[in-house]
């Protein structure tokens, strides 16, 4: 039987008219749909993500709160979001039951941190005319966070952008790939779950060239993080403008196999 999920956008759970297939990697047939996200629906969400930025700032005791019963969901649901991924992303069940595992660590670091946001004092005493100045930085929330992560590592990448963002004080968009977005929208439901305010987190499912596109346009986004190819990061550079951005792009992890090595140890290695 084919299963259906929606869009996760301030708080509720959206249908859309227009669908994408999901496909079991190792039978290639269509084992779920997911509903895509149009122009409206991007909107709607970096909308309701500005909102909750701007009328509801959550205590680092509650992001820390919130984010350590993330972690501990994953764990307690960790056999189901384990099976999911194996068919939607292809891995074998060993691999993606350790994946869980290092989710729920990077949630529970990120609850952690949440509590430790600090800025730190700055000694403009020690110069000459300032003796009896003071000058200090405090941190702060940078407000919407457009995340798009990759298809490898289909959860614990998604936690890796959505944990510290909330852990700091953000709301955040994201755009899963289309390749894998189930186990992204399995991933909301556990923040829903855990009660995360709505508009904190919105999850629009779609195409790089309309929905990457279109938040990559969408001046209410203040900081875009971005996991995948270099070519589409070069994009992001050239497009988003003064606002911040972080890069993790592929294509840099080269492998060198010493003549001493064990060969068929380093290739059994290297290909996992």
């Amino acid at each position: 039987m084919v299963k259906n999920y929606k869009l996760y956008i301030n708080g509720e759970w959206i249908n859309t008219g227009d669908k994408l297939e999901v496909l079991n990697k190792y039978t290639q047939e269509t084992y779920a749909e997911v509903a895509k996200a149009s122009e409206k629906e991007v909107n709607q969400a970096v909308e309701a993500a500005q909102k909750a930025f701007n009328n509801n700032q959550m205590s680092p005791y509650k992001r820390y709160e919130i984010l350590k019963r993330v972690s501990e969901l994953l764990l307690e649901n960790k056999e189901e979001l384990a099976q999911n991924m194996t068919m939607e992303a292809g891995k074998p069940l060993k691999q993606t039951r350790t994946e869980i595992d290092r989710a729920s660590q990077t949630v529970e670091l990120s609850a952690e941190e949440a509590k430790r946001v600090h800025g730190e004092g700055v000694p403009v005493e020690a110069a000459p005319g300032s003796e009896n100045r003071m000058a200090f930085t405090i941190k702060v929330p940078v407000g919407v966070v457009g995340a798009i992560s990759p298809f490898n590592f289909p959860i614990n990448l998604v936690a890796h952008k959505i944990a510290p963002a909330i852990a700091a004080g953000n709301a955040v968009v994201l755009k899963p790939t289309s390749k894998t977005p189930i186990s992204a929208l399995k991933l909301a439901e556990l923040f829903e779950e855990a009660g995360l305010p709505k508009g904190f987190l919105n999850v629009v499912v779609g195409s790089g060239s309309t929905v990457g596109n279109q938040m990559m346009e969408d001046s209410r986004i203040n900081m875009y993080t971005f996991t995948g190819s270099a070519k589409v990061g070069l994009k992001l550079k050239q497009n988003t403008g003064l606002n911040k951005l972080i890069l993790e792009l592929g294509n840099n992890s080269p492998v060198i196999v010493d003549k001493e090595a064990d060969v068929d140890a380093a290739a059994a290695n290297i290909a996992a």
